[in-house]
């Protein structure tokens, strides 16, 4: 007859043996883990920095027509562009994906909103910064550096125009309540600049239409700005 109260101690014993050498095999392999995880940093970081690269690429962020000015900003335009109007022809692109030729003015065609939170309702917004037709005429008024006309003021939508409005536009500090933005761009807050114009721009996220490289912006931007510093040289202190 088999003495059953001598075998539990024995049982006990067993299951706190096997206990303690699970946790033991737990511990080696974190430990493991984290050796192949700092063995791997180098390479992780360069695929991450390939990643940023192929986004870049994939979206078309064109150069600007315009030349010179701050670098930062400038990064900063392309880095707008780059959600608001991904084409091959970023000035001419109008909402919903057609692209058209005269830019002469604004071209103020009101295309029907098919999807989202403004659905139902139609936009003028076009070209590289997707200005609507009101906005446009708001803001070549103040900054357009060469309009056209006497009585009637015409402001050309040429490329050098749309880039030329927004630089002043981003530039001036009594736009964005008292904000300077270059200043913000210099100190390396570009979360705070997007979170700024996200009300204008509402691609730009903290807003209502995130599209699918929202979250990819900051990357973006920072890889726009390495490229403007590079071409900019020392110059920008110029500006």
């Amino acid at each position: 007859m088999t003495n059953l109260t001598d075998s539990r101690p024995n049982k006990i014993f067993m299951i706190s043996k096997n206990i303690l050498k699970t946790f033991i095999l737990v511990l080696i392999l974190l430990a493991v883990g984290r050796i192949l995880i700092r063995d791997k940093e180098p390479q992780l970081k360069r695929a991450g920095q390939q990643i940023i690269s192929n986004i870049t690429q994939n979206y078309n962020i064109e150069p600007l027509e315009m030349e010179g000015g701050n670098p930062y900003i400038r990064a900063l335009m392309r880095t707008i562009s780059a959600s608001e109007a991904n084409s091959d022809r970023p000035y001419n692109i109008i909402y919903g994906g057609r692209h058209i030729d005269n830019l002469k003015q604004h071209p103020n065609k009101c295309i029907v909103i098919g999807n989202g939170p403004n659905r139902g309702r139609c936009s003028t917004a076009a070209g590289r910064y997707q200005f609507l037709n009101t906005t446009w005429a708001e803001k070549a008024e103040l900054y357009h550096p060469r309009p056209s006309g006497f009585l009637r003021k015409n402001y050309s939508f040429e490329p050098i125009y749309q880039d030329e409005v927004l630089y002043s536009w981003l530039r001036d500090t009594n736009a964005w309540g008292g904000r300077d933005i270059t200043k913000l761009l210099e100190q390396g807050q570009i979360d705070l600049v997007l979170e700024l114009l996200s009300p204008t721009w509402t691609s730009l996220g903290y807003g209502i239409e995130n599209n699918s490289i929202t979250k990819s912006l900051p990357n973006i931007y920072k890889k726009m700005l390495e490229e403007e510093l590079m071409n900019a040289g020392s110059s920008y202190y110029l500006y």
